[in-house]
Formats: C-alpha cells, structure tokens, sequence
C-alpha cells in the first residue's frame, strides 16, 4: 500500500513538469504574440424572432420620442434599436420561467409600426425557474423604420 502511495506521488508529481521540446536555448519560452492567438469569432446576426442578451453591433438606438410604450406594462423594458438599414428592429422584451420573447410586425403603416410582444406558453407538468430574463428579440419590416413610430404592445402567450 506505501508503495503505491509513494508511485502515485511520483506520478502526480512530474506530471506537472512537462517541457515541451520546441523551448529555446535555455528552457525559457516566450508567450505568443496576440496577433498569433485565435480569438472567437463574432457572434452571428441575430435572425428575427430569436432572442439574445445582448444588443446585435452596429444597431442604432431608436430615440425615445420614437417609441410609444404606452400599452406596456410599467415594469417592462422600453429599448428598441434599429440594423439592417432600418429594416430590422431590435427590441429588449422581457421573458421569465420556461417562456421565451417573441416579436410580431402586426401593422406597418405610413407613420407607425406595431410590434405585439409575446411569450411562449410554458408546457405543464414541467418546472419552471421564476426569474425575469431581459433578452433582445429582432423583428423584420417590410421597409426601413426610417421616422416611423414604434408602438410596443403586448399580447397574451401563445
């Protein structure tokens, strides 16, 4: 039994010493310069009606005055931006348990969009977290934003 402590000890011990062979004169290796690291990719676009947390880049924020959330419950999110050359809009939504955001274009008008804002059902007999999630949902238009009104509403889950 101590032999086999002392062998696994041994063991243990040099396999933290691994000296890869390519080292330069001297044992002393350099770190790689950033250029060589690989760095992750980007994430895709996101494409309507799948949620993400964050902002997709190159988004521009829609100004407030834009924005009529007035059929909004007070708590939830009032934050749209627009990508694509207007003709995407990304909305922050709000989602919680086994539900998930959705986003409609219901209406595309002259002066106005109205977005309905939705959560999938939960499925019964399965539980369910009780957290609040804040995710960005896409919404494609038929023609770019441009100084349309967004008018946000919500509709029961589906």
């Amino acid at each position: 039994m101590a032999g086999t402590g002392a062998l696994l000890l041994v063991v243990t011990a040099c396999a933290g010493q691994h000296t890869p062979a390519n080292l330069p004169a001297g044992g002393v290796s350099t770190p790689a310069s950033p250029s060589a690291s690989v760095l992750p990719a980007p994430p895709e676009p996101n494409p309507p009606g799948k949620p993400r947390l964050t902002v997709p880049e190159g988004s521009a924020p829609v100004p407030a005055r834009q924005i009529d959330a007035t059929a909004l419950p007070a708590t939830f999110p009032r934050e749209v931006w627009t990508a694509n050359g207007g003709t995407v809009l990304n909305i922050r939504a709000q989602e919680g348990g086994c539900g998930h955001a959705l986003g409609e274009a219901a209406e595309q008008a002259g002066d106005h969009v109205v977005v309905n804002l939705s959560e999938t059902k939960a499925q019964t007999n399965q539980m369910c977290t009780m957290d609040i999630r804040y995710p960005v949902i896409s919404v494609a238009l038929a023609a770019p934003l441009d100084q349309r009104t967004v008018v946000l509403k919500t509709t029961p889950p589906k």
